[in-house]
């Protein structure tokens, strides 16, 4: 939906399943448009939408792209931003690691993301920006060799390239988004500052890639990284990259206490990646790549030195979940970033809600059914902008 100061928020269909192009829009009829109902009865309605590579294949056919337009316009409904970042299946089976494949240095990331680009500049109603998020380039752990990487530079600068004269063709400002995440080549702002530097560094004097490349800054994953809001935004503004869009997540934050740690094994699922940055007393910080990891842990004596203080998961919940039980959640994170927002309504226009672990969720996170939960997401979040001066328009 359109708010005031040229925000534009929607919720990220990547929470239903959708492998295919018919499945995909069998989850926007299906519960895209109940949560419009309930929401946003009698207003444009602002949809992002998850696109695979097979369904963005199928959706770049011309016929069914002209269907999927008609089917907007009878609903009052509006695409304004994508998310690309997993490129196949992401419900139902292992994802895990598999979610950054291919990553920047392989051909089919940079293909992928052009058809994205194309299929919403035909979607994108007149004069307004369209966005899509992206991997953070790799991950780590895939030990990328320097070939690698010189090769994901390259690729970036072709999608600026391509960027840059689709959005002179059609008259829409467009704009990829890397998505930092932890043990990611990127995954706090001060790396997204070097490798920015980097790749200006390739063509110095090349202003396009302040447009059309900027951060997709995911509220969950950098607060794991224990990083400031405000620090974190001032640190990308600074660097003179672009704020692409902004993905409305939770984390889990808890005291990893022998009952705690029973308690999240129920979190310890098998499709997804769950990361975690323990924070020592000492301020130090242990990355874990999954939880499973974390809880093989030893656990430490509290008498002793260093005794870990924090721990921060990267599972996503409800925006409106309340702490319970021993569970924290980064909401401060989440609502510092707002905080900034109101300082500065220019910051960023693309609002994204993410809570894509609907299916894997512990049955006491679950409210009723998916529907519901994306309303009470809504109510949250309208709520803490409308605290901030923001309000729905049109």
């Amino acid at each position: 939906m359109r708010l005031t100061h040229g925000i534009h928020l929607a919720y990220c269909t990547n929470i239903h399943r959708g492998e295919d192009w018919a499945e995909t829009f069998a989850g926007l009829e299906r519960h895209t448009l109940a949560v419009r109902a309930r929401v946003s009865p009698d207003r444009p309605y602002a949809i992002g939408l998850r696109l695979s590579d097979q369904a963005s294949r199928e959706l770049a056919e011309p016929a069914t792209l002209r269907s999927f337009r008609d089917w907007l316009d009878r609903h009052d409904a509006y695409v304004f931003t994508i998310n690309g970042f997993p490129y196949g299946r992401f419900h139902g089976q292992r994802v895990k690691e598999q979610v950054y494949r291919p990553d920047w240095s392989r051909p089919e990331r940079l293909d992928y993301t052009r058809r994205l680009f194309g299929i919403l500049a035909e979607l994108l109603p007149p004069g307004l920006s369209g966005s899509v998020s992206t991997v953070p380039v790799s991950y780590k752990a895939f030990d990328n060799t320097p070939e690698e990487r010189r090769r994901s530079m390259a690729h970036l600068w072709e999608c600026v390239e391509f960027l840059d004269e689709l959005s002179a063709r059609t008259g829409h400002d467009l704009h990829l988004g890397l998505e930092p995440e932890p043990l990611c080549t990127l995954e706090t702002t001060a790396e997204c500052v070097s490798y920015f530097e980097e790749l200006r560094g390739l063509r110095p004097g090349d202003h396009r890639i302040d447009r059309r490349l900027g951060v997709n800054y995911d509220c969950c994953h950098l607060a794991i990284e224990y990083e400031h809001p405000q620090e974190a935004l001032a640190r990308l503004r600074g660097a003179g990259i672009r704020l692409s869009k902004i993905h409305l997540s939770n984390a889990l934050s808890v005291r990893p206490t022998p009952e705690m740690r029973a308690s999240l094994r129920a979190f310890a699922e098998d499709i997804y990646f769950h990361q975690v940055v323990e924070r020592r007393s000492d301020g130090g910080l242990i990355r874990h790549a999954d939880l499973q990891d974390a809880l093989a842990t030893p656990e430490r004596d509290p008498s002793a030195g260093s005794s870990p203080a924090e721990w921060r998961i990267h599972f996503h919940i409800p925006l409106h979940a309340p702490p319970q039980d021993g569970f924290g959640t980064t909401a401060d994170h989440l609502t510092g970033v707002l905080d900034a927002i109101r300082s500065d309504p220019g910051l960023c226009q693309h609002f994204e809600m993410e809570t894509y672990t609907w299916e894997v969720m512990p049955a006491g996170l679950k409210r009723r059914d998916v529907v519901d939960q994306l309303v009470e997401e809504y109510a949250w979040t309208l709520a803490r902008l409308a605290e901030r001066g923001f309000q729905p328009e049109g």
